[in-house]
């Protein structure tokens, strides 16, 4: 009986171990979304990084962007420095060096918490 004993506590504390160093899975914007979530405006988090606040009841997850750069109007291009500055580009100098920037989104989309899911890093809990 004494071994079957330490056979089961061997394996409860090896699941113990397991789940424990387990790293926690950080939800994806697409994912919250379509759990219903709502996206605030685009704002800072406590790091000082820029993102946006999706919220449902009591729950609030802080999402990272992604997005380097963003379109202003027709012809104005920001690109976001890693300090979450804006710095201005102009854009048809921009495309005549790197071609065309491809689909980025508009600031004002981003401003307004409109961002599309690839501008959009890992969501945390907001505690």
């Amino acid at each position: 009986m004494s071994v079957n004993f330490l056979r089961a506590f061997l394996a409860v504390v090896a699941m113990a171990a397991v789940s424990i160093a387990t790293p926690v899975q950080a939800a994806s914007y697409k994912e919250l979304v379509s759990q219903g979530y709502k996206t605030g405006k685009l704002t800072r988090g406590p790091s000082g990084a820029q993102g946006w606040i999706l919220s449902k009841d009591k729950t609030r997850e802080f999402c990272l962007m992604t997005a380097t750069s963003a379109y202003v109007g027709k012809n104005g291009m920001v690109a976001f420095t890693s300090a979450g500055r804006q710095v201005k580009i102009d854009r048809k100098v921009f495309e005549s060096h790197a071609g065309s920037a491809g689909p980025l989104p508009q600031l004002e989309d981003l401003n307004a918490g409109r961002p599309g899911p690839d501008d959009v890093g890992v969501c945390r809990p907001v505690k």
